[in-house]
Parts: structure tokens; sequence; C-alpha cells
């Protein structure tokens, strides 16, 4: 969350504009009936929601949800880990741009140092919540001298390390293609100290480009939504804080669930509605990325998380 928009003095949502842990249970249960099977907690920080161990504990009841994850920056885990993996949380993504203190607090925006991460990573080792995924975002000429450090780092010790290209999400981050590391260099540097090899996906909608160590060592992922779009295999359904529905990463705007579920409509009724808005949908952006599209207000990364 950028401490220019959020500083001490910033007035949040009002409770009754963001969506209930009720509600939320609610809408996944919709969209389980429509197939989904795995649900992910992102933000922003969704630490920062209190009592987020009740709202886990409630979608790892939804019999059809088959992977329960979250995502976190990890500064205010190791307080919680303990009680979201007694909830139910089954995995978890952790994010660290960089072990170089400085320049992790460039790519953070605030001052806090990379051992907290590290920290969080050993916490949500000691809680059973493995394999930990760990993300990293690689933008040219900021931490792309440093992504091999995390490869080498992480090298060996089960965790999954996934190199992501620097993205035009959001208004705010001044992007510029010339800002990408693209994945096939990430792979090709990486594999200069660390050989790898490609392995398959786990699923047919993957995000990440799996590769593996020769050496036995692990695995490493690279998203690759600028040079390498995925859009036509995308089956990621996003809802924001306050109830927006929203079918891509990268929109301008989402669709607003709470007149549906705050109308007296049925549960058949609410999942009809979000059938409607997925079959519906028509936005690929990262295919047709161009001045065009680069020049649309997006909805920002830290509304409704990756």
């Amino acid at each position: 969350m950028p401490a220019e928009i959020f500083g001490e003095r910033y007035e949040f949502l009002p409770r009754d504009q963001i969506l209930s842990f009720e509600e939320i249970e609610r809408v996944a249960r919709a969209t389980t009936a429509l197939g989904v099977s795995k649900i992910r907690i992102t933000g922003g920080e969704p630490l920062l929601r209190r009592k987020l161990d009740t709202l886990i504990r409630a979608l790892a009841a939804v019999p059809e949800v088959a992977d329960l994850t979250l995502t976190t920056n990890g500064v205010l885990l190791r307080d919680q880990v303990d009680r979201l993996k007694a909830a139910g949380l089954n995995r978890i993504t952790i994010s660290l741009d960089s072990l170089d203190p400085v320049v992790f607090r460039e790519m953070a925006g605030r001052d806090v140092s990379p051992d907290v991460v590290l920290d969080a990573i050993d916490a949500a080792e000691q809680a059973s919540l493995s394999p930990i995924k760990i993300n990293a975002v690689i933008k040219r000429g900021v931490n792309d001298h440093t992504f091999v450090d995390l490869a080498r780092h992480f090298h060996g010790t089960g965790h999954i390390v996934r190199f992501i290209e620097y993205m035009d999400v959001g208004n705010r981050n001044d992007w510029q293609l010339d800002h990408v590391v693209p994945a096939e260099e990430i792979v090709s540097r990486i594999n200069e100290v660390l050989p790898l090899e490609p392995a398959k996906a786990n699923y047919p909608s993957e995000v990440a480009r799996r590769y593996r160590y020769v050496d036995g060592g692990g695995e490493i992922g690279v998203i690759a939504s600028v040079t390498q779009p995925f859009c036509g295999d995308c089956t990621r359904l996003r809802l924001s804080t306050d109830g927006q529905l929203f079918t891509c990463l990268f929109a301008s705007s989402g669709t607003d669930l709470r007149p549906t579920l705050r109308g007296g409509a049925t549960d058949a009724e609410l999942v009809d509605r979000i059938a409607q808005i997925w079959t519906e949908r028509e936005d690929r952006y990262s295919e047709l990325r161009t001045s065009q599209t680069d020049s649309l207000r997006k909805v920002e990364m830290y509304q409704i998380g990756g």
C-alpha cells in the first residue's frame, strides 16, 4: 500500500462500504458452484484485515475449495501464521524483490529490511505452510542485478521463487517497456550459474512457466505477462474489498456485486450474475498492449492484488 497515499491521515472506507466476511464467503461459494476450486487471499496487504483467520476458517469449510492460499509482504506474518494455519490455510506466497537492503527498500517504497521478510519465510516454514512461493518482481535498472542472488539463496531449500516481469499494473508505477527484463533473459542468466531445464505445468492455466534445477535443487517459475501473454488461458476472477468483481488485472473498472449481495438476491441469482459477468468478458489487455492501452486508466495493484 503506497506510503504516499496511505499516510497516517488517510481515511479508509467506512465499514459498511466493504464486504463483510459473510459476504465474501457467499461470493466464494457462488464461484465454486461455477467450478472454482482455488481461492487466494491477497491485497494490498491482507494481514492488515482484522481477524483474518475468521475468514480463512469460513473459506476452508467450503467443500469445493481444494487450495486456499494467501499472498503477503510478510511484515505481519510471524504473529499470525499459527492462527492462519490452524484456520485452514494451505499455502502461502511471500513477496521479496531483493536480498540487498538498499534495493529492497527502493522496490518496497518503505524503510523495511529484507530480514523481516526472511524471518516471515522461516515462520511460514515452521508452521508447515510449505512449499512456500516467493514472488520477485524484476525491474531493469533497479533490482535486475540481484535476482540471481535470490535464486542462489533459495536453491535447495524447497521454496519456489517466481520471477515476475515488471508489469504496467495501475497508474502510479511510471511503467515503460524498457523497464521490463524479459523472462527469457531471467532464465538464461540463472541458467548460467545454476543449470535449468523446463518442467511441465501443474495445470493448463498455470501462469508461471516452471523450470527445475538440473542438480535436483528445486525449481523456479517465471511469469511473463508482458513478453509472453497468456490471456487466452486466464481463469482468474478478482474480488475487491468493496465488492467489485474484476475479470482482468489490468481492468479500468469492475462490476459492483454489493447491490446483488445486499438487495435480496438468492444464491442462485448470485451465481447467475457472476456467470454473466465472466461469460461476457472480452478483456485481453496483455495481448493488446499498445500505446492506446498503455494510456488507459487501470485499477491499482494494491486494490486487487496479483
